[in-house]
């Protein structure tokens, strides 16, 4: 599953950022921002009808993705307690 597909205020975990070519600027920047491995994420809000951004929150930090760019992090949902 894809950060882009994962609902509203379900928690998650990164598994990895996909590069869409060699030395991806984008994908690189994604990891530098705390997008890494068994990092947990969440969508915490979405423009209205599946437009751009979605507010997405890594750790303890929030940020704003395109669904293209939330679309190369991969997850798996989060273990329930």
């Amino acid at each position: 599953m894809n950060l882009c597909q994962l609902p509203r205020r379900v928690s998650a975990l990164v598994e990895a950022v996909d590069d869409l070519r060699a030395h991806d600027p984008i994908a690189r920047r994604l990891r530098e921002l705390g997008f890494v491995p068994g990092e947990p994420v969440e969508v915490v809000a979405a423009a209205p009808f599946g437009g751009d951004p979605l507010l997405v929150q890594v750790g303890f930090t929030r940020f704003a993705l395109r669904r293209s760019e939330a679309a190369r992090v991969r997850i798996r949902e989060a273990a329930r307690a």
